[in-house]
């Protein structure tokens, strides 16, 4: 979904813009609405991309199933990057199990994809996993 001139996310949620703790919530709530199914309880990835002023540009699912998927999605995430524009990029997975810790292949994939972005100048700025009541950054755990 690409977002109107105003940089907002879809459904008129607020960009990630500025420093303000309502746009941190803002983009919570949206990708937890996006990861959270109670109805199908499976892994879910998705990305958000944002300009250098981090604002929305666009995001895309890339992928459900096994977190490991996200390892053969690279090419696709990056390369929807490079298309829009994006300087940096919010990723973000579910945890169907109900918990909200990174795994190993979590960390190694987060690492991955930081390296990745550096050597495309696109900041990984965050990664994020939800469950239905919490949510991790990777960023604010010190993993990335």
């Amino acid at each position: 979904m690409i977002a109107g001139a105003n940089g907002e996310l879809p459904g008129g949620v607020a960009s990630c813009a500025g420093n303000g703790l309502g746009h941190v919530h803002s983009t919570l709530n949206y990708l937890q609405k996006v990861l959270i199914d109670a109805q199908k309880p499976v892994e879910r990835c998705h990305a958000i991309f944002l300009d250098r002023d981090r604002r929305y540009l666009a995001d895309i699912s890339i992928g459900t199933g096994n977190f490991c998927r996200l390892s053969l999605r690279m090419r696709e995430l990056f390369g929807k990057a490079l298309g829009v524009g994006a300087a940096g990029i919010i990723v973000a997975h579910n945890h169907p199990s109900g918990i909200c810790r990174p795994s190993r292949k979590d960390i190694e994939e987060t690492h991955r994809l930081a390296d990745v972005g550096r050597a495309l100048d696109i900041e990984l700025i965050d990664h994020l996993i939800f469950t239905e009541r919490a949510a991790y950054s990777m960023r604010a755990g010190g993993k990335l």
